[in-house]
């Protein structure tokens, strides 16, 4: 069993990887969509985000093949949508022109909107399968999630990927010019080489995961939720505040939705079609997809208030996540219980 300074290392280095992989990857990411004439909003919600997620998906999978702890990747893909809709769209208002982040109709009421389904399609897919393929007694609450029931969020993400095909004609037929001085070799093999540096930094965090959970005899589900989670999410903090700082508030905020809902929708149903199946305990995921579904509301109504994230309201989403914070520090002392 590895010391606690080792398994800190481990995670340090972890996330320097997903970090520094996710910033060439997103580079590489946001120079072949300006190559190929896509719109910020699907940038953003595509490309970016697609990108900046790439380290919650190498984690579930390093975790349920290598480790055989699922747990881990589902707390990394929670915590990470709670830290991706709360911080970063507020740290990056405050970073932002004017300290506030402007939106738009399109992120309301397509992005915020087809995210806050994505929720309900998840929560609704781990209902049936409690109901379904229900595993121990009736009142464990347990059920197994099958490769079938895995596919409904996958297909939900291909209207996702549907609407935003179309977008991206309706925006090329506007579009007068496009841009010539990208070599798309060389972004497809920076972006190749950062997947390997992603995965190498995904495997030390899912490592370090295991190991505070032995030393500390606690859930993995709780340490997926904080040491993956925070370093899974880097490269999601570089690309909006990046975005925001440059004055493009729509791929700001469209990569928050868009990496949630690529989290959500394929990263974890990924997961699961690896892992041929897997037992879901509504009794612990239940509480972090409320919390999560409670903070998605939260920011969606302070973004719609004006069709701008000011500088209040970033401080509002900033202590709902104290708030998350608080909640797992009296998980791993026990004073609560609810995914320990």
């Amino acid at each position: 069993m590895a010391s606690v300074p080792i398994l800190v290392a481990f995670a340090i280095a972890g996330a320097v990887l997903a970090w520094k992989g996710g910033d060439y990857l997103v580079r590489a990411s946001d120079r072949l969509g300006a190559y190929y004439g896509l719109p910020a909003i699907v940038q953003g919600a595509i490309i970016a985000a697609v990108g900046s997620s790439f380290p919650e998906l190498s984690s579930i999978i390093i975790a349920t093949l290598r480790y055989g702890a699922f747990d881990i990747g589902i707390g990394a893909v929670v915590g990470s949508a709670v830290y991706n809709i709360l911080v970063i769209p507020a740290v990056s208002a405050l970073v932002g022109e004017g300290q506030r982040l402007a939106s738009n109709r399109d992120l309301v009421y397509k992005e915020a909107q087809f995210y806050l389904l994505a929720l309900a399609v998840l929560v609704l897919t781990f209902s049936l399968a409690v109901v379904y393929e229900p595993v121990g007694s009736p009142t464990s609450l347990e059920g197994f999630v099958t490769r079938p029931l895995a596919l409904i969020p996958l297909l939900l993400y291909g209207l996702y990927l549907f609407m935003q095909y179309h977008d991206t004609l309706d925006h090329r037929a506007s579009q007068t010019t496009v841009p010539s001085t990208v070599d798309p070799r060389r972004q497809w093999a920076i972006l190749v080489a950062s997947l390997a540096i992603i995965l190498a930094g995904a495997e030390l965090l899912v490592r370090s995961a295991v190991g505070f959970g032995d030393v500390f005899g606690t859930s993995p589900f709780l340490w997926g939720l904080t040491v993956v989670a925070a370093g899974t999410s880097l490269p999601d903090t570089f690309v909006s505040v990046t975005a925001a700082r440059q004055g493009n508030a729509p791929m700001s905020l469209a990569n928050v939705f868009g990496s949630n809902v690529f989290a959500l929708l394929v990263a974890l149903p990924i997961g699961i079609l690896v892992a041929g199946g897997t037992v879901i305990a509504f009794q612990e995921i239940i509480p972090m997809m409320s919390f999560l579904t409670g903070a998605s509301i939260v920011f969606f109504a302070v973004l719609r208030t004006e069709m701008a994230l000011t500088r209040g309201e970033s401080f509002v989403l900033l202590g709902t996540y104290g708030l998350f914070i608080l909640w797992l520090v009296a998980e791993s002392l026990g004073i609560t219980a609810f995914v320990g």
